[in-house]
C-alpha cells in the first residue's frame, strides 16, 4: 500500500509548512518555490499538503475538470449545460517530470486525423490534469526552456493553447504551482522565478533530538505506512477542517489602507520590479489573518508575508543570493507604528496546532510544538551576500616556487562584470536548447523536412507531408475532397536554433598572474564570462593551475553561482604548470563526452601563456594543446599579458589549440561595437 506521508508528521521546516498551508487557504497567493539542499523532505511536504486540499465539484465525464457552476464555454468536451451531472473528487496533484515532452505537457493533436478527416482529436496533457489542483515540478530549475515558456503562458493566462498547422484547441488551466529545487544545480530564469508567489529556504536540522525524531518517524512509516497514517489521521482531519474554516473566513478579511500602505512601502523600499510583489504580499497577509482566525490584517502579518514573498524578487543577477534584510524591513514598518492601534489578542483557533508534533509515543515524539501562527522568528535562513570591495587588495606573489606547495597570495576581489563577446562552437550540434551555438533543435527556423525519428512526430511539415502523400492518392482510392494520408507520409520539420554548451574554464592562478596585480581584472573577465554562460543556458566547469599541479575547482554543473563563489576564493602564487591545466581539461572533457555526448564543449583558457616547472614546459604545453585540438575541441584563449614588453606566448597557445585569441580589452562586447563603428566611420570618410 502506497500511503502519502502525513503532513502533520513532518518535523521542523516551519516556514515551508506555513507557506504551503497559506496556499491551501488562498490559491491566489500564487504557489511556492522550495529551495534547499538534497534530502530535506521537500517533495514529501508538497505531496503531503496536496492531500489536505478541499475536494472539488466537476462536470461528470469532463476530462478538463470543469466547474459545474461555471463551466468553461470553450471546453473541448463541452458545451456543458446547466443541468449536467456532476461529481465530487479530491483535488489532483500532478507532477511534471523534468524530461517531459511538449505534447505531454500541453496535450497532443492527432495530426493524421486532422488532415484526413478534419477532426480535432485531442488528448489532454498535464496542464489539463492540473486544472483546479496542484502542479508540482521537482527540480524545476532543470526544466527545459521551451517547457518553461509554456508553463509561464498557462500560469499567466489561466488557459492552455495548442495550435498546430491551423488546428487550435484551448482549455482552462488554473493551478497552484509548486516547485522544488537544489540551488547547487543552478538557478531559475527570472521570468519563472517571479511566477512563484512565495519562496522558502529549507535545510536539515542541526539539532540532535530533532534529527533523531525525523529518523524515528521515517522508519515507522516505512515499516507500516497504513498504520502510521492512521495514527496521524485525526491530526490530518483537524488540519483539513481548519483550512476549510480559513477559506470560509478569507472573503471577510479586511485589508485596510494602513496595511496596503505598509505593503507598498516595503516593496518600494526593497526596489522590487513590477507590481506582482505588492499583490502577492497583500494576498499572503490576508491569508495569514484568516489562518489565525482574524478579520483584520496586522503589521505582523505584513512582515511575515514580506519575508515569504520578497526574497526571490530581490535578485538583480545570478550571483546574488536571495534574501531580505530584516533590519531594513523592521525600519520601514516602524515608520507606521503610530498609525496602528493596539491589536486585540488573537482568538484561539479551533483544532490542533498544524505545526505540532502530534501524539506522544515511540513514533510520536512528545517534543514542544512550534508557534501556531507565523511570527517574527519564522524567517528562513538566508545565505550571506557575496563580498565586494571589502576584500583584501591584491598583493605581490612570487612567480617561482618549488615542490608541490606554492606560495599563496590572498584572494582578491573580482572587478565588476561586463557584457562579453559571444563565442560559439563551430558546426551544427544537436544538444539541449540554449542560446550559444547553432544546432538542430525543437524550436527555431524551419530549414527542411525529414521522417519522424523514433516514431514520435515533432513539428509537422505540412508541405512535405502533402508532397509525400500526393503521388499515392489514386492507388489509395481517393474519391472525395479529403487527402488520404498514411502515417508513412508524415514529415516533421527540421529546425535550426541554438544550443547550450559546456563552457570549461582553465584559469591560470600562478605567480605571474598576480605579479602585476592583474588578478582582479582577470577574475572580473571570468565572472563576466560566467554571467554570459548563465544567460546562454550553458553548463560550466572550472580548472585552475598553479604551483606543480592543476585541480578541478568546479566539476561541470549548471550552477554559475558555485563558479562565482569558487572564483572569488581563488588564491594565486607559484609556478605555471600550463600543460597540467590543459591535460586536466582533456580528462574532464573525456568524461563529460560519455555522460552527455550531445553537449559540445567550449574551452576557455585564461592565461598569459607562460609555462614554468619541469623539463621543456612550453613544449609540453604545446603538445597538450595539440591533443585537445586534434579531438576537435573548440577553444578560446584570453590573453592576460600586459605591460610594455610582451612575449606573445598566449598567441602561440591559441595557434596550437586552433582557436581565437582575445585580450582582456577585446573581450568586452562594447569595445567590439566601438571598433566596428570606428571602421565604418573611417570607410565613410574615405568614400566622401
Amino acid at each position: 500500500m502506497n500511503t502519502t506521508y502525513p503532513f502533520t508528521a513532518i518535523v521542523g521546516m516551519d516556514d515551508l509548512r506555513v507557506a504551503l498551508l497559506l496556499n491551501a487557504v488562498s490559491p491566489a497567493v500564487g504557489g511556492v518555490l522550495v529551495r534547499g539542499e538534497k534530502g530535506t523532505a521537500k517533495s514529501t511536504a508538497v505531496r503531503g499538503v496536496a492531500t489536505l486540499m478541499p475536494p472539488i465539484a466537476v462536470v461528470d465525464g469532463c476530462r478538463f475538470s470543469c466547474d459545474p457552476t461555471a463551466p468553461d464555454p470553450a471546453c473541448p468536451d463541452g458545451p456543458h449545460g446547466v443541468d449536467t451531472s456532476r461529481d465530487t473528487r479530491p483535488a489532483r496533484m500532478v507532477e511534471l517530470p523534468v524530461g517531459a515532452s511538449e505534447d505531454r505537457l500541453v496535450g497532443a493533436l492527432d495530426i493524421e486525423r486532422a488532415l484526413s478527416e478534419g477532426v480535432k482529436a485531442f488528448e489532454p496533457g498535464l496542464l489539463a490534469d492540473a486544472h483546479r489542483g496542484v502542479l508540482y515540478v521537482d527540480e524545476v530549475n532543470l526544466l527545459h526552456d521551451h517547457l518553461v515558456d509554456l508553463l509561464l503562458d498557462a500560469a499567466a493566462m489561466g488557459a492552455s493553447y495548442v495550435e498546430r498547422e491551423g488546428v487550435s484547441v484551448r482549455h482552462a488551466s488554473r493551478f497552484l504551482l509548486v516547485g522544488t529545487m537544489n540551488p547547487e544545480e543552478g538557478e531559475l530564469r527570472p521570468q519563472l522565478l517571479d511566477r512563484f508567489g512565495l519562496t522558502v529556504e529549507v535545510a536539515a536540522s542541526r539539532e540532535t533530538d530533532e534529527r533523531v525524531e525525523v529518523v524515528r518517524r521515517r522508519l515507522a512509516y516505512d515499516e507500516d505506512p497504513a498504520a502510521f497514517a492512521a495514527k496521524w489521521a485525526a491530526e490530518e482531519d483537524a488540519l483539513r477542517e481548519r483550512i476549510a474554516a480559513a477559506r470560509a473566513l478569507l472573503p471577510g478579511v479586511r485589508l485596510g489602507d494602513g496595511a496596503l500602505r505598509r505593503i507598498a512601502a516595503v516593496c518600494a523600499g526593497f526596489e522590487v520590479d513590477g507590481m506582482r510583489a505588492d499583490i502577492v504580499t497583500a494576498r499572503t497577509a490576508s491569508a495569514l489573518a484568516a489562518w489565525a482566525g482574524r478579520t483584520d490584517v496586522t503589521t505582523a502579518d505584513v512582515r511575515q508575508a514580506a519575508l515569504l514573498s520578497l526574497p526571490h524578487r530581490r535578485r538583480r543577477n545570478p550571483f546574488d543570493a536571495p534574501g531580505l534584510d530584516e533590519d531594513k524591513l523592521d525600519e520601514i514598518l516602524n515608520q507606521f507604528e503610530d498609525d496602528e492601534p493596539e491589536p486585540e489578542p488573537d482568538p484561539e483557533p479551533e483544532g490542533p496546532d498544524p505545526d505540532g508534533d502530534g501524539p506522544d509515543g515511540p513514533d510520536g515524539g512528545g517534543q514542544q510544538p512550534p508557534q501556531d501562527g507565523p511570527g517574527p522568528d519564522g524567517t528562513p535562513d538566508v545565505p550571506q551576500q557575496r563580498e565586494g570591495s571589502d576584500s583584501p587588495a591584491p598583493q605581490e606573489a612570487p612567480a617561482s616556487g618549488s615542490g608541490g606547495v606554492a606560495p599563496e597570495a590572498p584572494a582578491v576581489a573580482a572587478a565588476d562584470p561586463f557584457r562579453t563577446r559571444r563565442f560559439d562552437v563551430p558546426g551544427l550540434g544537436e544538444g539541449a536548447d540554449g542560446r550559444r551555438s547553432r544546432a538542430l533543435t525543437a524550436h527555431g527556423r524551419t530549414t527542411g523536412a525529414r521522417r519522424p525519428r523514433g516514431g514520435t512526430l515533432g513539428k509537422l511539415h505540412v508541405a512535405a507531408t502533402v508532397q509525400a502523400a500526393a503521388p499515392h492518392q489514386r492507388a489509395r482510392g481517393r474519391s472525395g475532397p479529403g487527402l488520404v494520408v498514411r502515417r508513412d507520409d508524415l514529415r516533421e520539420a527540421v529546425r535550426e536554433g541554438r544550443e547550450g554548451n559546456l563552457v570549461l574554464f582553465v584559469v591560470d592562478a600562478s605567480g605571474s598572474m598576480a605579479a602585476r596585480k592583474r588578478m582582479s581584472a582577470v577574475k572580473g573577465a571570468v565572472l563576466s564570462l560566467l554571467l554570459d554562460a548563465y544567460q546562454r543556458r550553458d553548463k560550466i566547469g572550472m580548472i585552475t593551475f598553479r604551483g606543480a599541479e592543476a585541480e578541478v575547482a568546479l566539476p561541470p554543473t549548471s550552477s554559475v553561482e558555485a563558479g562565482a563563489a569558487r572564483l572569488e576564493k581563488l588564491p594565486t602564487g607559484g609556478r605555471t604548470p600550463l600543460a597540467a591545466g590543459l591535460l586536466q581539461a582533456h580528462d574532464v572533457l573525456r568524461v563529460e563526452r560519455l555522460r552527455d555526448p550531445s553537449r559540445r564543449p567550449l574551452l576557455v583558457v585564461v592565461t598569459d601563456g607562460r609555462a614554468t616547472g619541469g623539463p621543456e614546459p612550453l613544449e609540453r604545453a604545446s603538445r597538450a594543446a595539440r591533443l585537445l585540438a586534434g579531438e576537435g575541441t573548440a577553444s578560446v584563449v584570453v590573453d592576460c599579458e600586459s605591460g610594455p614588453v610582451r612575449l606573445g606566448l598566449a598567441g602561440e597557445l591559441g595557434r596550437a589549440l586552433g582557436g581565437p585569441v582575445v585580450t582582456l580589452d577585446e573581450l568586452r562586447a562594447d569595445n567590439v561595437s566601438a571598433l566596428v563603428r570606428t571602421v565604418r566611420n573611417t570607410n565613410s570618410r574615405r568614400a566622401a
